[in-house]
This record gives structure tokens, sequence and C-alpha cells, in this order.
């Protein structure tokens, strides 16, 4: 029994770290259309009623309660996704896989924090919203956009090189994960909805990695 469970485990890893992304793809790509949908940026801020309005309060708490599973499911995901891949890693990606990781982590929720803030000083309705409001809006997307998605392109490019050089991702996937990384650095903080790259981007991976664990599985 011993001496099967390695095997067995090297071939439930790629499972795991398949599941893991599509989940954390899902509930991070929610997370960020609620999040869109209940705080307005740019020119829509000026819409009547948008911090007070019921629907888009109960969006944002959604949102809110997403964000923490999200974080879990991408935690899994990145540890999943280094035990797979193992010693035959470049340990100095791997160091900056990780890092980006969990950097990321912590800025996303920080931004889940800020949107929290944002909900906590919403004004009832027919009263403007307060400094504080605006101030907690730019504060969760420049977190969101400005911080976490740049440290989602350093992972996204640094799992795109160890894929490419151990052949464990194909062409297309290495591709769409450079376009990604140049979304995420130059666009995302600047075009709405295009921080969605990302969470379409884990997806891919996920569904490719879960592909490959079933092909092993039946092999």
């Amino acid at each position: 029994m011993r001496e099967n469970a390695p095997g067995h485990d090297a071939l439930r890893t790629p499972r795991a770290a398949g599941l893991a992304g599509v989940v954390f793809a899902l509930l991070l790509a929610a997370a960020m259309v609620l999040v869109r949908l209940a705080i307005p940026e740019g020119a829509d801020a000026a819409v009547p009623q948008g911090p007070s309005d019921p629907g888009r309060r109960d969006a944002l708490r959604a949102a809110l309660v997403l964000v923490p599973f999200a974080g879990i499911f991408f935690l899994w995901f990145l540890g999943a996704v280094r035990a797979h891949v193992g010693a035959a890693e470049d340990k100095f990606l791997a160091t900056v896989f990780l890092g980006s990781g969990l950097v990321f982590t912590a800025t996303l929720f920080g931004a889940a924090a800020a949107a929290g803030a944002v909900l906590a000083v919403s004004p009832p309705p027919g009263v403007p919203p307060p400094g504080a409001w605006d101030f907690g809006r730019h504060l969760a997307y420049t977190l969101l956009t400005g911080y976490a998605m740049r440290m989602a392109a350093v992972l996204v490019s640094s799992l795109s090189v160890i894929g490419h050089r151990l052949g464990v991702l194909p062409r297309p996937l290495t591709i769409a994960g450079f376009v990604t990384v140049l979304v995420l650095l130059f666009v995302s903080s600047n075009v709405p909805w295009a921080e969605l790259v990302f969470p379409a981007w884990a997806l891919l991976v996920g569904l490719h990695v879960l592909r490959a664990g079933r092909g092993a599985g039946a092999g």
C-alpha cells in the first residue's frame, strides 16, 4: 500500500489543482462582477441612489461573502500546483510564483475590506454619500486593479514560464498567459472589467489540469 501511495498522490494532485483553479476562477469572477455592479466607477459614480440602492448593497454583500472563499481556493490552487510540479521546478520562478500569489491574496482581501467599508458608510436613500464613501470606493478599486492585478500578472507570467519549460502547459495556453500578463499590467487599471481576464485565465488552466488529470487516471 505504501509503495502505491506516491503514484496515487501524483494522479490525485493535478485533479485537486484543476478543481481548485476552476472554483477559484468562478468565485473571483462572480465577486468582481458584483463589485462592479454595486460600486460605480468613473462617470457612473454620480448615478443617483448608487450607494444607497438596495440592489447594489445586496450585490456588494454577496461579493464580500464570496471573496474569502475565492482566496481559500486560490491558496489551495497554489499549493496543489507546486506539489504537482515538485522538484523539477526552477527555484527562482517557484519563489516568484508563491510570493506573488500570497501578495495577490493579501491585496485582494484588502480591496474587499475597503469595499466593506464602502458598504458600512453607505447612506440611506435620498441622502448624499459622505466623503468617506468616495474614499473607500477609490481605495477598493486602486487595490484591486492597480495592485492585486499586477501581482496576478507576476503569478501568471511565472506559471506560464514554468509550464512552458516543463511542457505541462500547451503552447496556446502559454500564449494566452502572456497576453493576460500584458492586459493585467497595462490595461486593467484604466479599462473597466479588464481584470476579468485573470479569472478567465485561471479557469482555462484549471480545466486543462483537470483534463490532464483525467487522462493520466485513464492511462
